[in-house]
């Protein structure tokens, strides 16, 4: 496995050229448990919403809009989603191109994209 590639400014990490916002640093210890585990419990409950779909449960639509609506939850507390957690004003990149950003430099001068091992 590969480290993580992140920017230079911390708040993203880089997955195959796209950038997806961290977690807000600055949670305490305790609540990012907390959070990581109900976001872990959320995927495992998509998983089992869409289990119930294949199988053609008729309570599957609104299991998997319940546990879809948790992840998110999660992820807004964690600080991945939702208002950004850093306050100088900079604009939220998630999901953007990294040679579409600011960040276009920085990145394209990685040996091929990628940390050095």
């Amino acid at each position: 496995m590969s480290a993580v590639l992140t920017t230079p400014d911390l708040r993203y990490i880089v997955v195959r050229g796209r950038l997806w916002r961290r977690a807000n640093p600055d949670l305490p210890a305790e609540r990012r448990e907390a959070l990581v585990g109900r976001l872990m419990d959320a995927r495992r409950a998509v998983k089992a919403a869409k289990a119930a779909e294949r199988a053609g449960e008729p309570d599957a639509a609104a299991a998997m809009k319940a546990a879809r609506a948790e992840v998110d939850a999660a992820k807004i507390g964690l600080g991945e989603r939702g208002p950004v957690w850093w306050r100088d004003g900079a604009p939220d990149l998630n999901r953007h191109l990294v040679r579409n950003t600011p960040y276009a430099a920085w990145f394209a001068a990685l040996s091929d994209g990628e940390p050095e091992p």
